[in-house]
């Protein structure tokens, strides 16, 4: 039998993340943020190309990215409600790191698993915050997906998309746990 690190399973079979909405200040410093870090970038990485970085927004930077949203939201005709609730998150939450999935030429490694890589470090950053004691949530949202949105707000190169922002901060409200997947339902074991 393999050692069991029965705190680490624990941890993941009960984790939740904490909704944007509900997150508030005080964010982590610097200190408190780069074992959350080093975390994520342990992530798998075929290649070792580190086909990700990271852009960490904090104080002002919040602001300024709800105004960026709410400029992108008026100029692809976004109704004011999803402006608002895209706003909200930027509002309230102290802190969120920009999750930048980097495609890199390799005439070995495809594409899709860098963009694989990235979504794993996206996971991994949610999981250390929260197992930090951090509320954290990892959203993504329409204006994620509209390049002028990340060129402008984010300065993000054309080889560069954004794979996730996962907002940090202090727990406001505990949510409820939500219904989970039907594990025999979408599980196929096969012996032969």
């Amino acid at each position: 039998m393999p050692d069991v690190n029965q705190a680490a399973l624990d941890f993941l079979l009960t984790r939740r993340s904490r909704p944007a909405k509900t997150l508030k200040g005080p964010g982590p410093d610097r200190a408190a943020l780069m074992p959350i870090l080093t975390a994520a970038a342990r992530s798998p990485d075929h290649g070792k190309l580190e086909p990700w970085r990271f852009i960490v927004l904090e104080g002002a930077a919040m602001a300024r990215m709800a105004a960026e949203t709410r400029k992108a939201g008026v100029r692809l005709n976004k109704s004011e409600e999803d402006i608002a609730k895209a706003e909200h998150a930027w509002a309230t939450s102290p802190l969120c790191v920009a999750v930048v999935e980097v495609q890199k030429a390799s005439d070995k490694i495809p594409a899709i698993e860098m963009t694989y890589s990235a979504g794993a470090v996206c996971l991994a950053m949610l999981n250390a915050a929260l197992a930090s004691g951090w509320g954290a949530n990892w959203l993504s949202g329409w204006a994620s997906h509209d390049r002028a949105f990340l060129t402008e707000a984010l300065g993000l190169a054309e080889n560069e998309t954004l794979a996730g922002f996962i907002h940090i901060g202090t727990e406001g409200a505990a949510p409820p746990d939500r219904p989970r997947p039907d594990l025999d339902a979408i599980t196929a074991w096969v012996s032969e």
